[in-house]
């Protein structure tokens, strides 16, 4: 069964951001009233949007719904984190359509890309 641990690699998000001097806020509220998972700030810029995708049920339409949140909230990428090999279909050419980077993400894998990205900032 896959499972991703939400709580765990939200904290650890929070950490590596905190190490890295960005702020990481959890359930950050966007003007809209939606909530991303975590988003990655460096002072007042929006950085990063992250979305923890834990069920593969409605894939493509929960990915279309993170795109649309992060988009609107102003973020300029978004990273969603799940345990599935799925792809989204045309979703990713929407949010490029759009202006907004998006990339599926493993959680295995997610903290030390995460670090790579962050780290050129």
């Amino acid at each position: 069964m896959f499972q991703i641990k939400v709580k765990t690699l939200t904290r650890q998000i929070l950490a590596l951001a905190e190490e890295l001097g960005l702020n990481a806020v959890p359930e950050y509220r966007t003007p809209d009233g939606t909530r991303i998972d975590v988003a990655i700030l460096d002072g007042e810029e929006k950085v990063l949007a992250i979305e923890l995708e834990a069920s593969f049920k409605w894939f493509p339409q929960r990915v279309l719904y993170d795109v649309v949140k992060a988009h609107r909230a102003g973020f300029p990428e978004l990273w969603v984190v799940t345990p599935f090999r799925g792809s989204p279909g045309w979703v990713e050419g929407y949010a490029e359509e759009i202006g907004l980077r998006l990339e599926i993400k493993n959680d295995k894998t997610l903290l030390e890309e995460l670090r790579g990205r962050l780290v050129r900032l």
